[in-house]
């Protein structure tokens, strides 16, 4: 696992370097997470799962703590992993325990 890493400082780094890709994405990222039909706290908790089926540990470090913003909580937030667990079996045991905890961990939560 890699350090603490602060994705909003990233992603800004990014901005001033492909602005309007960056711009794009955010509007995109914007739409998607406003409460409609699903609030915002659960697409977060979807991203969270999304992220460790794919084993993004940028995506956790942008992601889970977005989630906690939102007011997930620890049994929550693991309990989306189960779902990545389901879907992507035993990387996502391994990716989940490892990535995710640690970012947990670092939080507070």
């Amino acid at each position: 696992m890699t350090e603490k890493i602060n994705m909003d400082e990233k992603l800004k780094i990014m901005a001033g370097q492909l602005p309007e890709v960056m711009n794009a994405l955010s509007g995109l990222h914007s739409e998607v997470v406003k409460d409609g039909a699903l609030s915002a706290r659960t697409k977060e908790l979807m991203m969270v799962a999304i992220a460790v089926a794919l084993r993004c540990e940028y995506c956790l470090w942008k992601h889970v703590p977005e989630a906690v913003k939102l007011g997930a909580n620890r049994e929550e937030i693991l309990e989306a992993i189960s779902t990545a667990i389901v879907m992507a079996g035993g990387p996502a045991v391994a990716y989940g325990s490892v990535v995710v905890l640690n970012i947990l961990d670092e939080l507070g939560i």
